[in-house]
């Protein structure tokens, strides 16, 4: 069953949205430059709300190059299980979260293989997440990332795969790339860092359709 994972939370409502629609992850955003970002204080709040009610579900927290320690901070404070490295942090970084972290990956077709690689000593699932290659953005740029290299990495690795995915273009993606799992940001949202309840379902939708139809 292809995990389904809504990104950029920042507010209870959207949270519940996303639960409601049918995500398996929900992340939450700690890079200050993104318009998804949300205060640990907050996300305090929403998750221990979330662990209450929806135990099942998986907390993600998304940091783009902050130190360790203040990230396994953050990791606690916001009850969350684990963290998405989404900046240029080394293999080590990630191994000192022992199987709580998973790397994301700007990938292209030349990039694949070595920039993966290095980050795959954990049996983690997810074992990465790949993203779209846009200079200077650290993800959340509403640009697909290359999905055939995508493809050759997910017949190896249980692969999270993002970059510009929207209901209208999931199924294509699953059916392409069989990726152990999807995330999805800018395109469920109504406005910058706003999540739409309708579309988030509609995403969820194409989804499941897609497996059910043996993609």
């Amino acid at each position: 069953m292809t995990k389904i994972k809504i990104c950029g939370i920042k507010t209870l409502k959207d949270a519940l949205a996303a639960i409601d629609a049918g995500a398996d992850y929900l992340g939450f955003n700690f890079y200050p430059k993104s318009v998804r970002f949300i205060e640990k204080e907050t996300c305090a709040e929403i998750t221990s709300i979330l662990k209450k009610k929806h135990p099942q579900i998986k907390l993600v927290g998304v940091f783009v190059n902050l130190p360790v320690e203040e990230v396994k901070v953050i990791l606690e404070t916001c009850h969350l299980d684990l963290a998405q490295l989404h900046g240029d942090e080394t293999p080590e970084m990630l191994e000192s979260f022992s199987g709580k972290a998973f790397k994301a990956i700007r990938l292209t077709s030349e990039s694949a293989e070595t920039s993966v690689y290095p980050f795959l000593k954990s049996a983690l699932s997810p074992a990465l997440l790949v993203d779209a290659a846009v200079k200077g953005v650290y993800g959340g740029s509403g640009i697909t990332a290359d999905w055939s290299s995508a493809a050759e990495l997910a017949k190896k690795y249980p692969l999270l795969l993002a970059g510009g995915l929207t209901p209208e273009n999931v199924a294509d993606a699953v059916r392409q790339v069989k990726p152990w799992g999807v995330d999805v940001a800018s395109g469920v949202e109504s406005a910058p860092g706003e999540k739409d309840a309708a579309k988030m379902s509609a995403f969820v939708k194409a989804v499941k359709q897609t497996i059910d139809d043996g993609r």
